[in-house]
């Protein structure tokens, strides 16, 4: 299959180059800025040295000629952009045809109000949102096979739900929130440069209370309520929560590990059990490690991801795997 991206030029773009073209499967057939971007016409590994003799290739302006080369030569186009661009990308790729793969939240939640709410504006295309597929690999199998448009879940929720979902598939949930303390290193801003993102300024500091945006798509995938807490950290990449649960009285630590097993099989996804997982242990690595341990009714999980691929390039690289028939982890174990 032949696949563009766009919005190349940012970390999550620049990753997913990396494993489309290590991929046995795929062809990159081209990597698009917007045009107004000074990154236009720069090769690639002129932005991330470490890809030089890999990614030589051009970063072209998303131009009209371009939208007609996309059109002739593409089989999958990867959205790394804005969430409003990517609302406004989409249904022109799919009107050509192209199976699209959105790794911003563009098409993440449920309805133009919550758009309103959390991402602050008006969604032009909300007729898709029940049509798209929601990217949760190890989750949604059939949904990202069958759709032509597939929201890559969020880094932070990938975390969360894969950590919480087979508790809560197991009924072992108390009716209590779920407290989510969350924090991610900074290359989960993106690559644009703003004082508060800036290396030499970042401390570990809490953001987005109550509003943030993956709070919202955390419960609706999961139908839980959860408070979630996301802290900006003063390292580059990876992600690390520490989820706070409430158990039904009488859940032993028996079901608890049970209810895990419904993730044994997923190659992709660590069972750790009583051990802790470490940001150390999943950086550029495609992983989910899930740890827990119990005291009578209250259960504390941990989980842990690299925020640039399990929780954005990896995953749409899994849900294009998907898509294609071919083993999950085709393209990604042993790409690093």
């Amino acid at each position: 299959m032949n696949v563009v991206i766009i919005g190349a030029s940012g970390y999550s773009g620049a990753e997913l180059a990396s494993l489309v073209v290590k991929h046995p499967n795929l062809t990159l057939t081209g990597c698009y800025v917007s045009e107004g971007s000074l990154d236009k016409n720069k090769l690639l590994s002129d932005l991330y040295p470490e890809h030089l003799g890999l990614l030589d290739c051009p970063l072209l302006p998303l131009s009209e000629s371009a939208f007609d080369d996309i059109q002739s030569d593409a089989d999958y186009v990867c959205l790394c952009t804005d969430h409003k661009v990517s609302v406004d990308l989409a249904p022109q790729f799919l009107a050509m045809g192209k199976k699209v793969f959105d790794l911003s939240g563009g098409y993440r939640l449920a309805s133009n109000d919550d758009y309103v709410t959390y991402y602050g504006f008006e969604h032009q295309h909300p007729e898709l949102l029940n049509k798209a597929a929601y990217g949760l690999a190890e989750w949604n199998h059939d949904a990202i096979a069958n759709a032509k448009l597939i929201a890559v879940a969020g880094c932070y929720p990938t975390a969360a739900l894969n950590a919480l979902k087979p508790l809560k598939q197991a009924g072992l949930l108390s009716s209590e929130s779920i407290i989510i303390n969350a924090v991610s290193g900074v290359t989960g801003a993106g690559r644009k440069a703003s004082v508060g993102t800036h290396f030499c300024e970042v401390s570990l500091v809490p953001y987005g209370l109550f509003n943030h945006r993956h709070g919202p798509e955390i419960e609706q995938h999961l139908g839980h309520k959860v408070l979630f807490t996301p802290h900006l950290g003063n390292f580059p990449r990876g992600i690390l929560e520490t989820i706070y649960v409430q158990l039904k009285p009488g859940v032993t630590k028996e079901n608890v590990a049970s209810a895990y097993q419904v993730l044994a099989s997923e190659p992709l996804i660590r069972l750790l059990g009583d051990k802790i997982p470490s940001i150390k242990g999943v950086a550029k690595q495609p992983f989910v490690d899930i740890g827990w341990q119990q005291q009578g009714t209250q259960l504390i999980v941990m989980s842990a991801i690299d925020n640039l691929l399990k929780g954005a390039a990896g995953q749409a690289l899994q849900c294009i795997n998907i898509s294609m028939n071919l083993d999950h982890t085709t393209g990604l174990k042993g790409a690093f």
